[in-house]
């Protein structure tokens, strides 16, 4: 028995420092996962160049109604066997242009519904980086759960491995039989399956936890406080509907609808257009001229097979479209808030019970042991309390990093899990260098090379 008790104490003190050791200091923090998360997400450069190109759509409507100037060169060889003619080579230069006078604002629709487009895609983004932030605080989480997990089933091989050893001892002088031994081989070998599966959940976590963040894990440490989320469900629920970026990207999205409704109403004016050519042609036997031609023109659609009507029912569909996504997304986000609300109070509630559970199952394993040394008590009785508490003790560190999880969740779920609102303080994307740089369709030098400036400092902060 006293080998029992020597075993056993060497249990209770694994598991004490398993419980309570501290992390090095050079370990990787929570914020440390974050930011190489967000510096490394290839979705986020992804979403970003999906930005950019959305930015363009502003430029492509800017430059709709700036005046189009085309050269045109055109070379002729006539061939004739008509009597008194011959056969001619003409050479035509010709500089055309022209420019949309007066299209009854369709332009400047078209600018804002681009301009809305933006905005909508900029909301995107921004959930882009939700979701990344919060893949990589699971896989961080998941990381130390599975990596403290291997530390607690090698704790219980070692120390199995010597109930099992001062078991065959004490059968080679009579003390205890066969079966007992049997039992602690037996539950040798349970703990080896259960050290081989922990480590490859731990092989998992690995490479999730490489996938969300770009970076192999070194030696993590254990999570921050909890962040701060609001004080009642209510106020969690009035701060997703001001800041969620599903909400306000549906909101954007409704308003570049209506204004593609009125643009594709004001087709049915038409336009006006002016145009201006000069053209030098030469040709055979001094019939060089040159020509300089100048007009304006009104165009409006009288019927065009029902197109326009088409065009019109359709935009307005898209229009009523968006504006029953955006009740529904803002539905789906409320309740989204309601049920992360839960699962926090849940996940506390699972913490509060896995406590007293730890502490019940340290004072069984403990009156067990107690119960083993006056032989009241078997080897099997000692390994079962021993694995009872290694068990608490597993869904305890499982409860906490579930807790965690489920804050963060209720964060996204209100809109605030950003680099910002956490404050990581490191350098953000800015979303509005590109605009800012295109929105007026530059087209060459001092433009031209600022944008070129803009693309390269955003490339990869």
């Amino acid at each position: 028995m006293r080998s029992i008790l020597k075993t056993t104490a060497l249990a209770a003190s694994m598991l004490a420092m398993l419980g309570g050791g501290v992390a090095p200091l050079h370990a990787q923090s929570l914020a440390d996962t974050l930011i190489a998360a967000y510096r490394n997400s290839n979705l986020l450069e992804q979403n970003r160049a999906l930005l950019r190109a959305a930015d363009e759509d502003v430029a492509i409507a800017v430059a709709s109604l700036r005046p189009v100037v085309n050269f045109v060169t055109e070379a002729q060889q006539r061939i004739t066997n008509s009597p008194g003619q011959s056969d001619a080579l003409t050479l035509g230069f010709n500089l055309a242009a022209e420019v949309t006078i007066i299209d009854f604002g369709r332009g400047r629709l078209a600018q804002e519904a681009a301009k809305a487009q933006v905005l909508a895609t900029r909301q995107a983004l921004v959930g882009i980086e939700q979701n990344v932030l919060l893949n990589a605080i699971s896989a961080h989480l998941d990381m130390r759960t599975t990596a403290e997990a291997v530390a607690l089933q090698q704790a219980t091989q070692r120390v199995i491995t010597q109930e099992l050893n001062a078991a065959r001892e004490r059968f080679e002088l009579g003390e205890v039989t066969r079966t007992d031994v049997s039992l602690a081989e037996a539950r040798l070998a349970a703990a080896r399956s259960s050290l081989a599966a922990a480590e490859g959940d731990l092989a998992v976590a690995r490479e999730a936890y490489k996938l969300a963040t770009g970076i192999a894990p070194g030696q993590l440490r254990a999570p921050p406080a909890l962040p701060r989320t609001a004080a009642n469900l209510q106020t969690a629920q009035d701060i997703a509907r001001r800041t969620h970026p599903a909400i306000l990207e549906a909101q954007h999205t409704v308003a570049a609808a209506e204004f593609n409704v009125e643009r594709v109403a004001a087709q049915r004016h038409g336009a006006v257009t002016g145009s201006a050519s000069l053209g030098r042609q030469f040709g055979g036997a001094g019939s060089d001229t040159t020509t300089a031609t100048a007009g304006v023109r009104y165009a409006r659609p009288i019927y065009q097979g029902g197109q326009t009507a088409a065009l019109t029912r359709q935009s307005m569909a898209r229009r009523d479209a968006a504006r029953s996504g955006l009740h529904q997304t803002v539905a789906q986000v409320l309740q989204n808030v309601g049920v992360a609300w839960a699962n926090v109070d849940v996940a506390s509630a699972r913490i509060a019970a896995s406590q007293q559970q730890v502490r019940a199952s340290q004072t069984a394993f403990e009156g067990t042991r107690e119960e083993a040394r006056l032989g009241a008590r078997t080897t099997l009785d000692v390994l079962n309390a021993e694995t009872d508490l290694l068990n608490a003790r597993t869904q305890l560190l499982q409860a906490q990093a579930g807790q965690q999880v489920a804050t963060y969740n209720l964060l996204a779920a209100m809109g605030l899990l950003t680099v910002d609102h956490l404050g990581l303080g490191i350098p953000t994307y800015d979303a509005e260098a590109y605009y800012n740089a295109v929105r007026n369709a530059p087209a060459s030098s001092p433009q031209g090379e600022a944008l070129d400036r803009v693309l390269r400092s955003i490339g990869r902060q």
